[in-house]
């Protein structure tokens, strides 16, 4: 959604619907005026898979590489997305009185973090469409046919993760320290979870550490919808671990959110 229907939607329908509508053209603004979001946050998946796919060769998991690895780097995209730059966000916001300042306005906390939500699915959504049409370009990958589970997953990958974003977000003391502990779960998640390539050559204790982080399953969801054109209720327990992963972040979430910064 552009800047532009944006705030064409924000002067039509309620008074709460405009608010919501102008709050989430903010949060967009915010986003892609920041140049150090846009490269980290929606062009660094592309350029891991622009380079991975030019180191690749021959199949995974049955598929060619650059395949496999489009459906990784989706993954990849949305837990770097929807839960690290949503943590730092918001961390960076709390610490620096962002969040304390906003709770003193007319603007609904529930506003606010639904814009925010929904501020996120776009960016990782426009992220995803970016992935594929690289993919056409540069190593002829095909286009997803099952669209409407591919929407519903990201959707999901998106909701779970983001509840874990907002959780660990809760837990962090620092700004300084956000971005670092952030990137402390990602990139062995990713790694230990094929993001960047298969696990099956890694020892079997990695693998089982592995076996039990969201991001394999949203990766499944992927495999699953992308490289077999399966629907999305075919991987039901995918949906159970993502569902369970994503109703425990958003207890943390619930009971441990501050609004001001940590003293001290």
């Amino acid at each position: 959604m552009s800047s532009e229907a944006i705030a064409v939607a924000a002067r039509h329908g309620s008074p709460r619907a405009r608010l919501f509508v102008h709050q989430l053209r903010a949060e967009q603004l915010v986003f892609w005026r920041s140049k150090e979001a846009a490269l980290f946050i929606f062009l660094f998946p592309m350029l891991l898979f622009v380079l991975l796919g030019s180191v690749y060769s021959g199949k995974i998991y049955g598929v060619p590489a650059s395949h496999a690895l489009l459906a990784g780097l989706i993954g990849y995209g949305c837990a770097n997305t929807a839960f690290a730059g949503l943590a730092i966000q918001l961390v960076l916001r709390r610490e620096n009185a962002i969040l304390k300042r906003l709770r003193a306005t007319p603007l609904p906390a529930v506003t606010y973090v639904a814009a925010l939500l929904v501020s996120t699915l776009l960016v990782f959504a426009l992220q995803t469409v970016a992935l594929f049409l690289i993919g056409r370009v540069f190593y002829g990958t095909p286009f997803p046919t099952a669209i409407g589970s591919l929407v519903l997953a990201v959707i999901v990958g998106a909701a779970a993760f983001a509840a874990l974003g907002v959780a660990t977000a809760s837990l962090i003391h620092s700004a300084e320290g956000s971005s670092a502990v952030v990137n402390f779960i990602l990139l062995p998640m990713a790694f230990l979870t094929g993001s960047f390539g298969p696990t099956r050559h890694y020892p079997s204790f990695l693998r089982a550490i592995g076996d039990v982080l969201p991001l394999k399953y949203f990766i499944d969801l992927m495999n699953a919808i992308y490289l077999h054109g399966h629907a999305l209720w075919t991987k039901p327990l995918a949906l159970g671990v993502l569902a369970a992963w994503g109703a425990g972040g958003l207890a943390v979430a619930v009971l441990k959110f501050r609004w001001e910064p940590r003293e001290g």
